[in-house]
This record gives C-alpha cells, structure tokens and sequence, in this order.
C-alpha cells in the first residue's frame, strides 16, 4: 500500500478509529483505566471552556482558546505533530507538495530601512519576468500599504490564488524613482533539483554531480532525468549532494534509491502501534546504474527522506557518505483531514532502513523537567551491519563513512551577512549598489571580484561605522566580571589590560585575514542576482571542500572499495 492509498484509507477509517479508540470493549485493567482517563480528561477540558466562556470577564474567542489548547496539547508530544487551523491549511498544502500561489520572489526585511524588500525574484517565476530586481524597496500591494509591515505580512499579501493580478508598488534604490509592477500570480513550484552538470575536475573519470534540496512529488523523475543525461554526458562516477535536504515525501526517497539498486530490495519499514501504519516500501523498478560509483554529501541539515536515501545506500553498500552526521529525524507523519477544513499531521510510526537500524537521535517523551530528554548518547545505541558486513550504529542519525567538516565561517563574515536582527545591511547594500553598475558580469564558473572591488567593499564597510563583537572579546569581557566578582581582578589588573589590547578588533585588518571567505559570499550574492540559484550553486563548488574530497575518492577507484569493504 502506498502513503496516498495509507492517506485515502485512515480518512475512511478516521470516524470509525476514533469511535473504537474511545468505546471499544475494556480489555484489562490498563486499557480500562486508560479509556476511563480519557474521557475523565475531555469532560474536565469541556467543563472548563464552558466555564470560561460563562464567567470570564471578556468575551473569549473560540478559534483562539481551543486553538492554542489543542496546540499545547501536541507540544507536549513531538514537534512534527501539529494542528493546522482552517487559516493555515494551505501551508501545510504547500509543504506536502512544495507549490503555492504568488510571484515568486524571496523577501526579507531590512533592518536599516525598517521595510521589506526583494531579496531574490526565482528564476522564470513572475516576479523576474515583471522586472522587479534585488533591493527593491515594497511599498504597497494594491491598496494595501506595506511601509510599516513584517515579512509574514508582505508575505500573505503577495500569495493569493493563481490567476489573479495584483500591482506592485517598488522604490528602487538606484534610480530612487518608484515603479509599479503589474504582475499574475502563478502556482510556484522551487525547484527540488536546483542543479546538475559535470565537475571540472581533474583526473580520468568524470564526476557528475546532482543537487537534490527537497523531497516534494515528482523529485525521484527530476533526479532520475538528470543522472540519464549525465551519462549520456560521459559521467562514470557521480555526487550525489543531500546538505541542507530537510526530506519530504518518504516514496520519492524509494524511487530514488532505486535508481541505483535493484528491483524487490526492502528500503524503509515504517513500524507504529496501529496495523494501517506499518508498511514495508520495496525496490518497484528496474535501475538506471547499479555499479557506478557513488558519494552521498550530508550534514547536521540532512533529515528524514533524506537520510533514508543516504542511509539505505550506506547499508546496501551502494554508496560512501561524506560529510558531518546528519539530523537523526526517524519519525514518519501523515496529514489527516479534521472537521471544518482544519488538518492534523500526525507522527504515527517510526522507520527502520535496510540494516533494520532506526536512526532518531531524540526520545520526544518529556523528562521530569518538562523539556525534552537530549539526543541519544552513543553509548546507548546498537550495532547492526551493512549487507557487506559493515558497523553501523542506530540513533544520532547517519554517521558518515568519511568525516570531514567543511571550513567555518569567521565571526566578522556572520555579522556582515546577517540577516533579522544581527543585521547591519552593509554587504547587502553594497551588493545591491555592485548589481546597478554593472548590467551584465560573466558565467558563473567565470566571475570573480577584482581586488579593486573588494577595496571598495572594504571601505564601504569601513565608512558605515560597521562593529562586531568577536567571540574572543566577548569571552575576556565574561571572564573580567567574573574575577571582579571573586576579588581576582585588581592584582591581575595589568595582565588583564593587555590581553584586552590585544583581543581588541580592528574591521578593515579582519577584513583583510578573511578575506577569501568574504569575496566568495560577496561572488555568490552577486551572481544569484544574474543566474539565480542554479548560478550560485554552480559557482559555489569550486570553494566546496567536501566536493573536492568526494571527487577525489571518486577518482581513487582502490580507496572508494577498501571504504566500502568491512
């Protein structure tokens, strides 16, 4: 059964199962105790809204009260159990499917303007084909001012159902004139598959390489299309990139492992306490590639469908995972329709991978402190095996194959290009400022900032009065307080000021120590603004250190087998 006949089946069943759950025959003391506790607890909630409603001083507002009960309610369970209002149900439409209505156009509000402004208009969405440009200051949605509104709020007005028109009132900062764009909403679908193409590597083999950013319906076709025409490309090795893949559909993850392992091989097993949540998901297909050589990049982001894919190739021996452990999310939802078009996505099996290992990392039952209890440690976890024989460990999510961090960002570099309320806006302005002198730049794999570029960067920053408070100086400020509190402070006095002379930051030096990491992010910015995200990614990967080392194992057929070998 798949999850949309499992879906079809528990909305027949929905009435039915809530009736039995609550009436069924009283089998042993804990079952009767439990039934009794249940309807004990709804009559005591039933009363005391009643009463509320009665006597509170104010009027209350139904939606709201039993809307936040039912809300505290699910937050004492786990945090993929939500309930969602008749006002919110298409945010849960739109992350099942990963569509919605508007024009297509990343926003953010900008700290130093106090107003929001585009960010990023996507590639062959309404917004770039209207003209509206990074920068672009949003004044008002039809009749509707937004000068002094949040992002939630610009946001809601942009969206609206497919067809219909809406005028766009911009400042645009280059020219200061304001414009008004005319623009028909569309159903936007982001692309789950921003990017592919063959690496510029070195070396005999050629590396395809696959982005995959989420898990929405019809992803496995996307991924399946892209790695065909990769091979007709000539790849003979390929990465495949899961970093930042939060997950999704459990069925597209199948499909795409089966892409790379044969038909009838058991992928996912969900197991929960009812008989309609467990199944058992299978290889349906006939593969692609089942020799090919393949690297799996994951991180702390990597989650659900996502690790399921990466797990299943690491216990089939299919495929090296590369990178940092990921998430650790091996708990499955499904959305259920409630009365008066309101929604419930509720967590109810847990999955298990091929080695029949599951990897959640957090037990969500509350400690006795009314917190969740903390990730599983690695000494409570057990040891299952690969199909070759290989270790691997449950909890904690998937352990990588091969570890390796990619480089972290500096202090200066968070704060430059911050976004909320940590933000200066000095890198976007002057990204902003970059795009308006310059109508065209080169390819993405070609574009680089000019050391005079930089320098003007330098003393824009320089002359904006931009400040930063480094970690280091932070910590000494921490520890003089605290040796003024023990009595330490005077007679270490000297030794305290010097350090403190020493750890003081200067902009434009930090700058120039970082300054790599700081043209790469200024380069990427840039050219998202010309190529969209397929650009950005593109250019990113030529500064990606764990790519170079999938590439490398890639191309280091002995080492690729030894990792695979028990």
């Amino acid at each position: 059964m798949t999850v949309i006949q499992f879906i079809l089946e528990m909305k027949k069943q929905q009435i039915t199962f809530i009736i039995l759950l609550l009436f069924m025959p009283l089998v042993g003391n804990s079952q009767k105790n439990h039934n009794l506790d249940v309807a004990k607890n709804l009559d005591i909630f039933n009363q005391v809204y009643k009463n509320l409603d009665l006597l509170f001083v104010d009027t209350l507002n139904p939606n709201e009260v039993i809307g936040t009960g039912i809300k505290a309610m699910l937050r004492s369970l786990d945090p993929y159990t939500e309930y969602y209002p008749e006002s919110e149900t298409k945010n849960l439409k739109m992350m099942l499917t990963g569509k919605y209505a508007g024009i297509g156009a990343l926003i953010r509000y900008h700290q130093k303007l106090k107003r929001v402004v585009i960010d990023e208009p996507y590639e062959n969405m309404p917004a770039a084909e209207a003209g509206l440009k990074k920068g672009d200051i949003i004044l008002s949605i039809n009749d509707s001012t937004m000068t002094d509104k949040d992002v939630s709020y610009v946001s809601s007005h942009l969206r609206g159902d497919a067809g219909t028109n809406i005028a766009v009132k911009v400042l645009r900062p280059s020219t200061g004139k304001k414009m008004v764009f005319k623009i028909t909403r569309r159903t936007i679908k982001l692309p789950e598959l921003p990017y592919y193409g063959l690496l510029k590597e070195e070396g005999d083999t050629k590396i395809g390489y696959i982005n995959l950013n989420q898990f929405t319906e019809g992803c496995a076709k996307e991924v399946r299309r892209a790695f065909i025409d990769l091979k007709k490309q000539g790849a003979t090795a390929l990465v495949f990139d899961l970093r930042n893949n939060g997950g999704g559909s459990e069925l597209e993850a199948v499909d795409i492992v089966n892409l790379w392992v044969e038909r009838g091989k058991t992928i996912v097993e969900n197991r929960g306490k009812i008989k309609q949540a467990n199944h058992t998901y299978r290889t349906r297909l006939e593969p692609v590639d089942t020799v090919m050589p393949i690297v799996v990049l994951v991180n702390g982001e990597t989650a659900s469908a996502s690790e399921i894919t990466s797990g299943a190739l690491q216990d089939l021996d299919r495929a090296i995972i590369l990178g940092t452990r990921t998430y650790g999310k091996g708990l499955v939802q499904i959305p259920l329709d409630m009365p008066y078009n309101t929604n419930l996505k509720v967590t109810t099996s847990k999955y298990y991978i091929p080695s029949g290992r599951c990897i959640q990392a957090i037990n969500y039952k509350r400690n006795g402190s009314g917190g969740y209890l903390e990730r599983m440690p690695d000494s409570l976890t057990h040891v299952f095996y690969t199909t070759a024989g290989r270790k691997v460990r449950d909890g904690g999510g998937i352990k990588p194959d091969v570890e390796l961090r990619n480089d972290t960002i500096p202090n200066i570099a968070y704060y430059l290009s911050a976004s909320g309320q940590d933000s200066t806006e000095v890198m976007f302005d002057w990204v902003v400022d970059y795009i308006t002198k310059h109508p065209t730049i080169a390819s993405p794999s070609e574009f680089h900032l000019s050391d005079e570029d930089f320098e003007d960067f330098k003393q824009h920053v320089i002359k904006s009065g931009f400040t930063y408070d480094p970690v280091s100086e932070k910590q000494l400020k921490e520890l003089v307080k605290t040796a003024k509190a023990e009595g330490y402070y005077e007679q270490a006095r000297e030794a305290f000021e010097v350090l403190e002379s020493k750890l003081r930051h200067d902009v434009a030096t930090d700058m120039d120590k970082h300054q790599d990491i700081l043209r790469q992010m200024l380069e990427l910015d840039i050219i998202a603004a010309y190529y969209f995200q397929e650009g950005a990614i593109e250019a990113g990967l030529k500064y990606d250190k764990q790519l170079h080392e999938a590439a490398r194992l890639l191309q280091s057929p002995e080492e690729y087998k030894k990792l695979l070998m028990p």
